[in-house]
């Protein structure tokens, strides 16, 4: 599975920033500190992508545009996605070659930023618990010195605990912050879902939705939704 899909969406310019937040938002986390040995035992097949191995229909929705997606874990890499609707309709010839370009585009060689390595486990605690769920909260540092982005990041995840799951994971800033020149950010956050497993059938991402709130040089406005919703899996078969 992959979440960086929806970078093929083609919406405008504060989707960019939501996407590149998704980005960091999606990758696996490592072991945690010790004292918090539940967490630590669930992260350790835990991947915000979800297991490999699976086929689903995506279908991603904002700035007043949407598109639905299929991927298919059992085809060749740059053959798995298919594009089925664009703006709730067949897409045209133009916009198929034009998604086709795109994936054979698309470099092999690329690595998502690591978050487990910016994740500040000192600052790890719970902050609500239940006989059935825990929810834990930690801070980010910075993944290098010209990062200042970390430090107005926090990562929440909620364990399932009769099954060992993280059942939501979200990403989200603490305070507005600046990211770049000119750029000004209110609100960001990013949230992922998962259903919980049963029978043969694993833990499997089933929503992520983003909220971006900002402007750029005081007069343009970043505001931007994204939702990206997972259905149909299939186990693949090779």
């Amino acid at each position: 599975m992959r979440i960086d899909s929806p970078r093929r969406f083609g919406f405008h310019r504060p989707m960019r920033l939501i996407l590149l937040f998704c980005a960091l938002a999606a990758t696996a986390f490592a072991a945690v500190a010790p004292k918090h040995a539940e967490l630590a035992a669930a992260l350790q097949t835990f991947g915000t992508e979800g297991p490999r191995g699976w086929s689903f229909t995506q279908t991603t929705a904002g700035e007043g545009h949407s598109r639905i997606e299929r991927y298919d874990a059992a085809r060749p890499d740059f053959e798995r996605w298919t594009l089925l609707q664009e703006d709730g309709r067949a897409p045209t010839a133009d916009e198929l070659q034009d998604y086709r370009e795109k994936l054979s585009r698309r470099s092999r060689g690329g690595t998502a930023p690591r978050l487990a390595d910016q994740l500040d486990l000192s600052t790890v605690e719970i902050v609500a618990d239940t006989s059935d769920r825990t929810t834990y909260r930690c801070r980010l540092k910075p993944g290098e010195p010209c990062d200042l982005t970390a430090k107005f990041l926090a990562a929440t995840l909620v364990l399932h605990k009769p099954t060992q799951t993280i059942e939501s994971f979200a990403l989200a800033a603490t305070e507005p912050f600046s990211p770049s020149f000119g750029v000004n950010i209110a609100e960001m956050k990013t949230t992922m879902t998962y259903s919980l497993p049963a029978g043969d059938r694993p833990s499997l991402l089933q929503k992520t939705t983003t909220c971006l709130r900002g402007r750029a040089f005081y007069f343009k406005s970043l505001d931007a939704d994204l939702t990206v919703t997972f259905t149909d899996y299939e186990r693949a078969h090779r």
